[in-house]
């Protein structure tokens, strides 16, 4: 099995405890830190729309909660659809933690690799450090 599938199975795994009883929609989602140790979220919907959180914040949150600052992958799946792509405010949680590749699942049930780049070009970094001119 490759690694990549391996994140997969461990993010629908997460998905299956989703709370989602208004979209009715599980996410799930696995972050690997540079530790090499790997953190689950789901997503946790609210009656209030807003207050919901996101699989793959959820799962951010639970490795900085672990004293974790430093992250390198995010997989990220629903079992609900044929492919699911991460929020552009998770994918700006991700560039705040250094995160490099995101992982897939593809309509055809393969891992797609995308490197965080391509899904937020220009993601806000840290306004206090000087950028290469």
């Amino acid at each position: 099995m490759t690694e990549e599938r391996e994140l997969l199975d461990e993010a629908r795994e997460a998905a299956s405890r989703s709370y989602s009883p208004y979209s009715d929609l599980r996410v799930g989602a696995v972050v690997v830190a540079k530790s090499g140790a790997r953190y689950q979220g789901t997503n946790v919907e609210n009656a209030a729309y807003g207050s919901s959180l996101c699989a793959e914040a959820v799962a951010i949150g639970t490795a900085i909660a672990a004293g974790e600052r430093e992250l390198e992958t995010v997989a990220v799946i629903s079992p609900d659809l044929p492919a699911i792509y991460p929020c552009g405010e998770c994918r700006q949680h991700m560039v705040e933690f250094g995160v490099q590749r995101v992982i897939l699942e593809g309509a055809d049930g393969e891992p797609v690799e995308q490197p965080l780049e391509v899904l937020l070009p220009g993601g806000f970094t840290d306004w206090r450090q000087p950028t290469a001119q």
